[in-house]
């Protein structure tokens, strides 16, 4: 389903959305450009409302009969979600992942797309335009950052296990108890930026994983297959694959290998 020609294709929709929506934004938010969703943590600016109407419509037209499932989209109309679970293809859109960066000025944010078919993860693109970073991955090809191949390796024996968590301001009290057995001896946590970015540097080798406590698709699906494809892997609390449609066992984690999946599992199920 996806060969060079799409790949390439979706990469220009990518990077023509953030030129054409984002970065004009970046900087330059007015006022009346950014407002609330649930809270005052959770924002939305014109920047991801414009970038995934386009996007939607771009990358449709690419793949004749695929639906896309979006972050602003879904909001709208949450119905929107159950298309995780239908028979054609699924392009799931995060416009701008780390609204809340992108806001401030700063430069840890980024767009990411995937393609999913029936729950299968196939291919995902993560763009970071302020940083001039573009992550790609393809089920059974590999990981790839600016062209190079990825490969996440494994934590130096001996060294501090660097995982970045659910940050504080969108946990509930539940939620950070169950986070709560990674403050243990031989583990450095620190609350995560935007998840895209955090999934790239696991696959970078400069995050060992992430432990994070919510599951919604557009966050996790392109960062999952990039992990991965570049040899790391996800599990959920229950032990299992995470599962792009929903219903897992939270908290779960990625990480650059299974042993290490394994040891922050281990200390998310500690008991309080």
């Amino acid at each position: 389903m996806i060969d060079e020609q799409l790949a390439g294709q979706v990469e220009e929709a990518v990077r023509s959305a953030a030129a054409a929506e984002i970065m004009p934004r970046w900087r330059r938010l007015a006022v009346d450009e950014v407002s609330e969703k649930t809270g005052p943590h959770d924002l939305v600016t014109d920047a991801d409302r414009n970038a995934e109407l386009m996007l939607a419509a771009e990358l449709g037209a690419l793949l004749p009969g695929s639906v896309v499932v979006g972050e602003e989209s879904v909001h709208a109309d949450p119905a929107g979600y159950a298309l995780l679970s239908g028979d054609a293809p699924v392009w799931v859109v995060d416009p701008v992942d780390g609204t809340r960066p992108f806001v401030r000025g700063e430069t840890g944010f980024c767009t990411l797309v995937a393609l999913a078919h029936r729950g299968e993860l196939l291919a995902s693109w993560t763009f970071a335009p302020a940083l001039g970073l573009l992550a790609f991955a393809r089920r059974g090809g590999g990981a790839w950052l600016n062209g190079e191949r990825l490969a996440a390796g494994s934590p130096a024996p001996g060294s501090p296990l660097r995982v970045a968590y659910s940050h504080p301001d969108y946990t509930s009290g539940a939620q950070k108890d169950a986070l709560s057995g990674l403050w243990a001896a031989g583990v450095a946590p620190r609350p995560c930026g935007a998840a895209g970015m955090e999934y790239v540097g696991i696959a970078r080798g400069e995050v060992d994983a992430v432990a994070f406590s919510w599951e919604l698709a557009w966050d996790h699906a392109a960062g999952l297959l990039l992990v991965a494809e570049a040899g790391g892997t996800a599990r959920t609390l229950a032990g299992e694959p995470f599962r792009l449609v929903g219903g897992n066992a939270l908290p779960f984690t990625a990480a650059r290998d299974a042993a290490t999946a394994e040891r922050v599992r281990d200390l998310l199920t500690v008991p309080a």
